[in-house]
């Protein structure tokens, strides 16, 4: 049996080591199609990606008041996030000492105290277990001595109110470290709420018969969207008649490796839709003419010309290695996702807007958020549709063995619609599978 388990390491230790070829003079980047499809691969991910990198929880405005908290799943655990009464901000696993059993089963609310619907034990909002019925039956100083209390997540951290768990616990990295450049993008976005972003509208989920890896790859994808979008840019051109030949527009924007897998695409003032928080389009009023325009004026104020072009007018899609997407477009979107198996993978998303923004700007924002970017509008349904496309495809991968990622190899500055991003974290991904451990 010994010699069968080593073979089999050995063989997908082969395939991980030509996953990804890249010819940097013949201007190649090739990935093998069975990273997508071998279940001892997803299996080495969630020990060397998920489990040591740092992975989005949530905001830090889901849980803005004491004694708040929400419970998430996060690389298939269980986690409950909450403030304590003074403020102070707390990761547990969600789950009791005693037995194991969750001890939030609401998804949000708050508490001054979490108590073990199996048998009762009650944990205070720090995670100090503070009542267990019948506790005489427990030796002395086992409750005080702390060892039952909640276990916290072993690394939490925020950054401009986006709250990373790392549940490694020789984690080199801190999170400023982990984030890179990407930090700097985070500050643009956040920049947008002077008063600070939260997170409203509650979650969404679904689902994609595909890896989920190819969602990665696709949540900064320029090339396909004239293409795959096409139904999205008929609809703006027609409500708004503006030009929505996407081509030309795309090229003008850019993509850049933030380091760490981590990258972003962006363009600046051409794309035909609006920002609810400083481009107008036609199809929003002269009303919302002047409220946009004030608010671009009070941003310019606030951070000067400069900053405020890069908040108001410019169009990003970031993406966080591994798993975490913020598309700040027409609305600004946090999504991640994780694998339940090689070729299903579950997805979460929110919208994010700045505090205090009127009612009629949070009204087209989220119009704006659940027209292109939710479950049922135009983009997604498109997304998903192709990205299972791709996971019946390699069901052919003996004979056709690897995907091209090539697109502006030959170029030191890539355009949107290049796959300088996709590089960015393929590179990354065959580090950490082939890191030693």
């Amino acid at each position: 049996m010994n010699s069968v388990v080593t073979e089999a390491a050995h063989e997908i230790r082969a395939v991980l080591e030509n996953a990804v070829v890249e010819d940097k003079a013949a201007g190649s980047f090739k990935v093998n199609r069975r990273a997508f499809v071998e279940q001892a691969i997803l299996e080495l991910e969630r020990r060397a990606v998920f489990d040591r990198c740092w992975l989005y929880l949530g905001h830090a405005s889901e849980v803005a008041k004491p004694t708040s908290f929400i419970t998430r799943s996060v690389a298939g655990r269980a986690l409950l996030m909450n403030r304590d009464r003074h403020g102070a901000l707390h990761v547990f696993h969600n789950a009791c000492s005693h037995r194991g059993a969750l001890v939030s089963r609401e998804r949000s609310g708050a508490r001054r105290a979490f108590q073990c619907p199996y048998h009762g034990w009650v944990y205070d909002d720090r995670g100090v277990l503070f009542d267990v019925p019948g506790r005489e039956a427990m030796a002395p100083g086992l409750i005080e001595d702390g060892s039952m209390n909640l276990k916290p997540v072993a690394h939490v951290a925020e950054h401009r109110g986006f709250v990373f768990v790392n549940f490694d616990p020789h984690a080199r990295l801190s999170l400023k470290e982990y984030l890179a450049g990407a930090a700097d993008v985070l500050d643009i976005v956040a920049d947008q709420g002077g008063d600070g972003m939260e997170v409203v509208g509650g979650m969404q989920e679904y689902s994609l018969a595909a890896n989920w890896k190819l969602l990665q790859e696709n949540s900064a994808d320029g090339y396909h969207a004239a293409v795959t979008h096409s139904t999205y840019f008929d609809y703006v051109h027609s409500r708004d008649g503006v030009r929505t030949d996407i081509d030309p527009v795309a090229a003008r924007g850019r993509c850049y490796d933030l380091g760490n897998g981590h990258a972003y695409t962006t363009s600046h003032g051409t794309m035909p839709w609006g920002r609810p928080y400083g481009r107008w389009i036609p199809g929003w009023g002269e009303e919302a003419k002047a409220e946009i325009e004030r608010i671009v004026a009070q941003t310019i104020e606030r951070l000067g010309p400069e900053r405020a072009a890069l908040v108001t007018q410019a169009d990003r899609n970031t993406l966080i290695f591994p798993n975490l997407v913020v598309n700040d477009l027409m609305a600004v979107t946090i999504r991640t996702f994780y694998p339940v198996r090689t070729d299903y993978t579950e997805v979460s998303a929110w919208a994010l807007a700045p505090i205090g923004e009127s009612a009629s700007s949070r009204d087209r924002r989220l119009r704006n958020f659940v027209e292109f970017l939710g479950p049922a509008g135009f983009a997604t349904p498109d997304d998903v549709e192709m990205l299972a496309l791709c996971q019946q495809g390699y069901s052919n991968l003996d004979s056709v063995q690897w995907n091209d990622i090539s697109r502006g190899m030959h170029t030191d500055q890539p355009i949107k619609t290049d796959e300088a991003q996709m590089r960015a974290f393929w590179r990354r991904w065959h580090e950490l599978m082939l890191a030693k451990r």
